[in-house]
């Protein structure tokens, strides 16, 4: 179980990098947005397996820090995004 999850760990590590590059190359700020939430769920996974192989039970702390994060800063785009097109249309 051990190798699985550090296989699909390190699968995930790849994912990440490939967004960082799309999040590079975004061409708005929704789609970095996109990807930050990206960077959250998948950084949840990746701690998620990395204390299930053995890491410890701080990973798991970290990991939902994480997601908490990642859930307020898609909330807080979100609204930022619907003031300003609220506004837009007046």
């Amino acid at each position: 179980m051990t190798t699985l999850a550090l296989a699909i760990a390190l699968f995930l590590l790849a994912n990440l990098v490939v967004a960082l590059v799309a999040a590079a190359r975004g061409p708005t700020s929704a789609d970095r947005m996109l990807m930050a939430l990206l960077f959250g769920t998948t950084g949840t996974g990746i701690l998620a397996l990395l204390a299930a192989a053995g890491a410890g039970a701080a990973a798991v702390d970290v990991a939902l820090v994480l997601a908490l994060l990642a859930a307020i800063g898609g909330i807080a785009f979100a609204k930022r995004a619907w003031r300003a097109r609220h506004h837009v249309s007046d």
